[in-house]
């Protein structure tokens, strides 16, 4: 069987149009992927890109440092703060709920509770430290709701 001249060059004309087609569209995806007028070739814009990745990692690196700084400071910071009011002196009345305790606890159970006793002559203001949701120094009914209050707040965040 022998091919017509005419129909092989049909069929050639046909693929050389299609890959020329290729061509320009491949060329046209190109500019648009390197539009910097200042890359001359797809080596140095390659470099560039490179040298802007690199610079990104020493970046992402910088960032993530910095945030577990931010992150061990704020583990020390005061996540609660819960405060008991009461009176002190219930019977004679001579209070009122103006006494507090207050606890302040980081997310760790460490912290401090104030507490004050008010009465007409005089306020007296107490400091505990508080370790593990827990203290050396005994506490009173208040303080104890207090640092129970604050507890139950950080569990739950």
């Amino acid at each position: 069987m022998i091919l017509d001249s005419n129909i092989l060059i049909g069929v050639l004309a046909v693929c050389v149009l299609c890959l020329t087609a290729d061509i320009f569209h491949l060329r046209w995806t190109l500019r648009k992927v390197f539009r910097d007028k200042n890359c001359g070739d797809m080596g140095s814009s390659l470099s560039a890109l490179g040298k802007d990745i690199k610079e990104l990692e020493k970046f992402k690196s910088e960032i993530e440092s910095y945030l577990k700084n931010v992150e061990k400071r704020l583990r020390r910071s005061t996540q609660a703060a819960e405060t008991v009011r009461f009176n002190a002196f219930r019977g004679d009345g001579t209070g009122g709920n103006q006494s507090f305790a207050t606890a302040f606890l980081n997310e760790e159970g460490d912290g401090a509770i104030l507490s004050s006793l008010y009465t007409r002559e005089r306020v007296s203001v107490f400091s505990k430290p508080i370790a593990k949701f827990e203290s050396e120094t005994a506490l009173t009914e208040e303080e104890k709701r207090a640092v129970s209050l604050a507890r139950t707040k950080l569990s739950g965040k």
